[in-house]
């Protein structure tokens, strides 16, 4: 089970607190009632399922599988545009928060993500954290290949 909350950014503060890692990903599927997603992180690689997000909460299955195929998959199979983001960790009091910095036709989108326990779950908020859009599907991956953010209009 995923419990994730997501959030805009409002500041570059949290570049100073962690190393970005490159990652790309793609979908074999970006249905919202289930999305199958494949993922480069570095020299590793995912082939991940979740199924539809209900509140805040969604069940997903990940495995590792060969970069080698990964790769082959993000570039014949995976729908188009591919996904690229730097993705800085930090740790912040007691909880680990994911920042995706967006490229490409996503450039200029950087959102930050807690996963947690429970979905009523207690967290700090660090201050570079802004409006939280968890609930707003424009900013699941699995839509900004379908509407990237160069596309939206602000």
């Amino acid at each position: 089970m995923e419990i994730e909350r997501k959030f805009l950014v409002t500041s570059s503060a949290f570049k100073n607190e962690a190393v970005p890692s490159m990652i790309s990903q793609g979908y074999l599927n970006s249905d919202k009632n289930r999305t199958v997603r494949v993922r480069i992180n570095s020299n590793k690689a995912y082939i991940t399922i979740k199924s539809r997000t209900v509140g805040i909460s969604r069940d997903e299955f990940e495995y590792e599988i060969p970069v080698a195929d990964a790769e082959k998959m993000i570039n014949n199979i995976c729908e188009k545009p591919i996904i690229k983001k730097l993705r800085y960790l930090i740790q912040f009091q007691d909880s680990l928060w994911e920042v995706d910095e967006f490229l490409e036709e996503n450039e200029g989108l950087t959102v930050a993500e807690i996963e947690l326990i429970a979905e009523n779950q207690a967290f700090s908020k660090p201050e570079w954290i802004g409006k939280e859009v968890s609930d707003d599907p424009r900013y699941f991956n699995s839509s900004l290949i379908k509407m990237p953010f160069k596309q939206w209009d602000l």
